[in-house]
């Protein structure tokens, strides 16, 4: 039976302690990523639509190092819009600087709105961890 790890990177403890949930879980070898937002470690919003698709993504990066992968070993992603998807461009340009040679699968969604003020985008990813190509 596989082991379950929580993964909380520094600077989202507060995550974890405050709103109970994990930035992750490792079970096995499979990673699960909790959304990420475009907020910096002190949960402030980050200005402008393509610094929060970055930070969004950076946020994703620490919960990935952290459990030993890195966006090689995403599989899945799924995205949230704020109202529309009129940046789709900016946040695919934002997206393949992560996403440079291994792509995932992606689905996107139009959604009314977040938990907080000001978000504009909610990233979540499934990795796998010590995929080879076939």
């Amino acid at each position: 039976m596989p082991n379950r790890k929580v993964i909380i990177p520094p600077g989202m403890e507060n995550i974890y302690d405050t709103y109970h949930y994990a930035p992750g879980i490792l079970v096995g070898d499979t990673l699960y990523i909790s959304g990420q937002v475009g907020r910096d470690e002190d949960l402030n919003v980050v200005e402008g639509v393509e610094a929060q698709y970055a930070q969004a993504f950076e946020n994703i990066g620490k919960v990935l190092r952290v459990a030993g992968a890195s966006f090689d070993d995403v599989v899945e992603m799924e995205s949230w819009f704020a109202e529309d998807m009129g940046n789709l461009r900016t946040f695919m340009a934002v997206k393949d600087r992560y996403f440079t040679s291994r792509y995932p699968t992606w689905t996107g969604f139009a959604v009314k709105g977040f938990s907080m003020p000001g978000i504009i985008v909610e990233v979540k990813c499934k990795a796998v961890l010590g995929l080879t190509d076939a």
